[in-house]
């Protein structure tokens, strides 16, 4: 049986960045991926020669000294990344049915506030009030802000502010309510959402905002590198049916291949109530248990990406958030006369003609209940399943339906289409290993914040958890939370000093 200092389970942005970090303090790290391909929602695909991202297609914070460059930085995988910086004046525009202008959201806040001011005269203390109020809230998370100072207290006292609520009292303006929040498919922002989920991901767009060249994937590939290289391991296809203990503590775990792999401590990537359900201890309460497995996830999506004819389509350096008029934080629930209430436009440009887009992705939310007529099936390319005609021609009505309401936007677009491929809340259930498919894993209500508030400590005093699950979501979400893992796991927060002088 082998032995490790730690054993990660799940390679995803939270478990690489664990073993980065923790590969990196000499100790001996083994990361266990049940996928072929490792990253989670870093992971991506080809059709037809043209990389696509799977969750990850703009990342913020990168500029030297943010938060998320300075921890890619200390980690040795910023200096290696190929980006590219959206447009400056207009990183997403924001757009409604029925309005013919596109809504800029700007990098950096005086920027932002001058750019939207002008589709608002009248409105600009509004807006500042509202970046101001960005700010301020981002300021009591010390962690987001690579410090280690800071009152719980005051954290959290910030949870308890609703998104919605709190935008609705900055101004009368309906529209203007509506434009701030116009890019809440990021986190799945429904009426529930707290307005620390917005401020601390909206924020860090707004500081700065890239694409990875080539996809995101290549920072998983980086991080495995650096594990590697720091004298760790990483195996793919392996996956993790049981978490042995002893007492108080986890021993070793078991992969669906009888394998056994002992370590001192173990890391969770996976979703916290899939990661109970490998546990068999009394140290793990059937109400805690319970509690974990009846929390709320966020809603899953479909996804439409388009391979484009070959120069048919000018690039656009920015992404286009739509939605309904009265519908932005009721998205997710659409009937299916009205579905899509709203969706997210993506572009990637060929390296030959830049100018040019090459592919388009169109993100939209969908419901796991829809998947129910083939919720028994399985299928990724390390273990293919056929889920039946019937699931294919639901697809294609999907697909069609939401590029027709694209169209409506954006006339002839549709003429520019090569070929098209979908994923659905089964794509991301199989793939990432949630039940429903969530995006962004557990979702968070301001009326009740402690009940979804979920330590990264567990009752086995070796077992911690780590993921999107935890404090925040996407890539920087998960880094700063992989950060986190990692501080209690070495029992010792000089590291964030370390990263933070990087």
């Amino acid at each position: 049986m082998q032995e490790f200092d730690v054993v990660i389970i799940g390679s995803g942005m939270g478990g690489l960045v664990c073993g980065n970090l923790l590969s990196q303090e000499g100790l001996r790290v083994c990361v266990l991926e049940k996928n072929r391909q490792f990253g989670g929602c870093l992971q991506t695909f080809v059709r037809n020669r043209i990389i696509f991202d799977s969750g990850v297609h703009y990342i913020g914070g990168l500029e030297k000294g943010q938060n998320l460059y300075q921890i890619l930085k200390y980690m040795g995988v910023m200096e290696k990344l190929k980006l590219e910086k959206l447009d400056r004046d207009s990183f997403d525009k924001i757009i409604i049915d029925n309005d013919s202008i596109e809504y800029p959201f700007a990098q950096g806040y005086e920027n932002f506030v001058k750019q939207l001011s002008v589709y608002f005269p009248g409105e600009e203390k509004a807006i500042q009030k509202y970046c101001d109020a960005m700010k301020e809230i981002c300021s009591k998370f010390p962690l987001y802000n690579l410090t280690i100072n800071g009152s719980l207290e005051e954290k959290f006292d910030t949870m308890n502010i609703g998104a919605m609520d709190f935008i609705e009292t900055l101004t009368p303006n309906v529209k203007l309510q509506e434009i701030l929040a116009g890019n809440n498919l990021l986190y799945a922002g429904c009426q529930e959402t707290p307005f620390y989920i917005h401020a601390l991901i909206v924020n860090s767009y707004i500081e700065s905002s890239y694409k990875c060249i080539n996809g995101g994937s290549q920072l998983a590939k980086i991080m495995v590198q650096n594990i590697r290289a720091n004298g760790g391991e990483i195996v793919r296809n392996c996956e993790v049916k049981k978490i042995h203990a002893d007492g108080d503590k986890a021993v070793y775990v078991e992969t669906v291949k009888g394998e056994k792999i002992l370590a001192k401590n173990f890391i969770s990537n996976v979703h916290p109530a899939k990661t109970l359900e490998m546990i068999d201890s009394s140290h793990i309460r059937n109400a805690y248990r319970k509690r974990l497995k009846e929390l709320k996830n966020t809603v899953s999506s479909f996804c439409v990406h388009i391979v484009l004819k070959e120069k048919s389509l000018k690039y656009f350096n920015n992404n286009f958030y739509y939605f309904k008029q009265g519908q932005v934080w009721t998205i997710a629930d659409y009937t299916q006369d009205n579905w899509p209430l709203g969706y997210a436009l993506f572009f990637t440009h060929s390296s030959e003609a830049k100018d040019w887009a090459d592919s388009m992705t169109i993100f939209s939310y969908m419901r796991y209940e829809e998947m129910e007529p083939w919720k028994d099936t399985f299928n990724t390319v390390s273990d293919p399943g056929d889920r039946g005609n019937g699931y294919e021609d639901f697809k294609k009505r999907k697909a069609e339906k939401l590029m027709d309401v694209v169209e409506e936007r954006f006339p002839g677009i549709k003429d520019c289409v090569e070929s098209y491929y979908t994923t659905t809340p089964l794509s991301y259930r199989d793939y990432i290993g949630t039940d429903d498919g969530s995006l962004y894993g557990i979702s968070r209500d301001y009326r009740d914040s402690l009940k979804t508030f979920i330590s990264s400590r567990t009752k086995l005093k070796n077992l911690f958890l780590t993921g999107q699950n935890l404090n925040v979501h996407g890539i920087l979400g998960t880094a700063i939370g992989g950060l986190l893992t990692c501080i209690l796991l070495l029992g010792d927060d000089k590291i964030v000093e370390r990263i933070r002088n990087a």
